[in-house]
């Protein structure tokens, strides 16, 4: 090519701010740390040229990492080849888009991404790594533009005219600080892999070194076709990357339901390295009377394949919470699911209840590992739930644990990858992380901190899951429990209760739909569930009453006649309630029903 081509970074260009990856301040201090001191003797040689663009297979490209790719092609060719290189990636591509010439007016949004040059050439002014060309009134276009990011073509000026540097550098400082630094030749090529245009890498020669000449421009082209490959590889893992992380997102809650008693905070931490997205999922879901359903649990493997076995886990898992409060019981009938899935996959779980009347969770393990217990007065503890075997193992059935923890206490739920590592075995972590909980400042657990400070966080390798759950006493008096007689008087006493306890909470208007309820409740349970338990009330964002019983067959609703006298009951209640159910517990079943509250 005979026209010039914009040197875009080497020259300055504004710059704005955009922080883009772990690899910016690494590659921004070695960007001119090269000395040209003694080079091979084979540098301008045929058979030097070749073996060196040969080894650079195995130089560009060692990662997936799309900026760290980037900069090992500048650092390759410095100073072997040039004595400044730098190399520009269009945002579209940054963003996981394909590549495609510029045809707009103006300069063309790209982000500095790599810069190398020897100490000689450090009076120029690059763009700063990672940010990105600012469009400026004192910037023009430059040849690199024209031809490289517009045609696709190479640009080569051998020996550079005064009016060159005006053409090659976007501003008139640029210009200067190239004319004072000795620069003499520029080279730049386009990056172009399976018809896409990437960016461009661009490269200068200074005094001592002998101008670009063709057959350079044909090595530098060959240099650029192989790494615009490592590129565009980069590009597509990274976007299918951001496919599996937007796909395990979009499985796990969007927002923690109301938990009464209980104050959680759930994280998810997807890994930056390859391969290290996955089937980690946690899940929070609101049970009858005040209870909470805590769940945190990790799929065997990684990518899509283990994305889509936790989504279908995690849907049957809520199923059956919202019929069983027994942990062990919904991980045997969770690992029955397991099995039955095509994939053949094994998960850990940890499944827990926690019960706001009496300051209790109820602890269920699948091959997980133990929660920690923070007492809030300085003690941590790991928890010794009996392990079971993972999901999909087939061996059940599970030991529960309950476990009274105090007021302001923390139980910590995770995955492994906030402790996984390659060198230390699993003890060692777990004493890391219980010493990392220890050592954070009030307040700073219940926000997650713990993920910055675990173990594994400066070189976590795994996506990792957390479930801080805080206990709290609830607001005096919003939730009441008492045991009723096992006799006909059940229900005089219940609707007694009941009515006493909403005119003291000021919601008289709801006694009477809730002493129907209450009564139909309590004859259910004395005809069909040997008698009933306790009575619960519960004020939050709505109205709960729940009854228990030992009997154990859940109700359904009856088709009833209109000669039948009964079978109406849960009819009425299905019509007056915003919502009613019922689940199994260790002991029997409760059954319950929820009012809105009054506006």
């Amino acid at each position: 090519m005979n026209g010039g081509s914009g040197r875009r970074r080497l020259p300055s260009r504004g710059s704005a701010g955009r922080d883009r990856a772990a690899h910016r301040s690494a590659a921004s201090n070695v960007r001119f740390r090269r000395s040209r001191g003694v080079l091979p003797p084979d540098r301008f040689t045929t058979r030097g040229r070749l073996a060196w663009l040969n080894s650079a297979t195995s130089r560009i490209g060692t990662t997936l990492d799309l900026e760290r790719t980037a900069q090992e092609l500048a650092e390759f060719t410095v100073p072997r080849f040039a004595d400044g290189a730098a190399v520009d990636i269009l945002e579209s591509v940054l963003r996981g888009d394909e590549g495609s010439r510029w045809t707009e007016p103006g300069i063309p949004p790209m982000r500095a991404a790599a810069l190398c040059a020897i100490d000689e050439m450090s009076s120029l002014e690059p763009t700063p790594v990672g940010e990105t060309f600012l469009h400026s009134e004192l910037a023009h276009e430059t040849l690199l533009h024209r031809y490289c990011l517009r045609q696709g073509k190479p640009v080569l000026l051998s020996r550079m005219r005064s009016d060159d540097f005006d053409r090659v550098a976007p501003t008139a400082s640029a210009a200067a600080k190239m004319r004072a630094a000795g620069v003499h030749s520029y080279l730049a090529v386009p990056l172009i892999a399976r018809g896409l245009l990437l960016g461009s890498a661009d490269f200068v020669r200074g005094p001592g070194t002998p101008p670009f000449s063709s057959t350079d421009l044909a090595l530098a082209e060959q240099l650029a076709s192989k790494a615009a490959v490592f590129i565009d590889n980069a590009r597509l893992y990274g976007r299918e990357r951001e496919h599996v992380v937007s796909l395990q997102r979009s499985l796990l809650p969007r927002v923690n339901p109301a938990t009464p008693g209980l104050l959680v905070h759930s994280e998810y931490a997807p890994s930056a390295a390859r391969h290290g997205v996955g089937g980690d999922w946690y899940d929070v879901m609101a049970l009858p009377g005040g209870r909470t359903a805590l769940m945190v649990g990790d799929v065997m493997g990684h990518g899509l394949p283990a994305a889509a076995t936790m989504g279908r886990l995690r849907t049957v898992a809520r199923t059956l919470m919202t019929l069983d409060t027994s942990p062990e019981r919904i991980l045997a009938r969770l690992d029955l699911a397991t099995r039955d899935l095509e994939d053949e996959q094994v998960a850990t779980c940890l499944c827990a209840v926690y019960d706001p009347a009496d300051s209790t969770y109820t602890l269920a393990s699948a091959g997980h590992l133990p929660p920690l217990l923070l007492d809030g007065r300085g003690g941590a503890e790991f928890v010794p739930v009996p392990t079971g075997a993972p999901l999909g193992a087939g061996v059940i059935p599970y030991d529960p644990l309950r476990l009274h923890v105090p007021d302001g206490a923390h139980l910590v739920m995770y995955t492994d990858g906030l402790v996984k590592s390659r060198e230390e075995d699993v003890d060692t972590q777990l004493d890391r992380l219980r010493s990392a909980a220890l050592s954070l400042p009030p307040g700073v657990l219940e926000k997650g901190g713990l993920v910055e400070h675990a173990p594994a966080a400066a070189a976590r390798f795994d996506e990792a899951v957390l479930l801080v759950n805080t206990s709290a006493s609830l607001p005096a008096g919003d939730l009441r429990v008492w045991e009723l007689p096992k006799d006909g008087r059940a229900a005089s006493v219940a609707r007694g209760l009941v009515t006493e306890q909403l005119g003291a909470w000021g919601l008289s208007e709801l006694a009477d739909v809730s002493e129907l309820v209450v009564s139909e409740l309590v004859g259910n349970a004395l005809r069909y569930g040997n008698g009933p338990g306790e009575l619960r009330l519960l004020r939050g964002e709505r109205l709960v009453v729940e009854v228990s019983d030992r009997g154990p067959d859940l109700p359904q609703i009856q088709h009833a006649d209109l000669s039948d006298e009964g079978g109406r009951g849960l009819q009425l209640i299905n019509m007056m309630c915003r919502r009613w159910g019922s689940c199994r517990t260790v002991t029997g079943k409760v059954v319950w029903a929820e009012q809105n509250m009054p506006s």
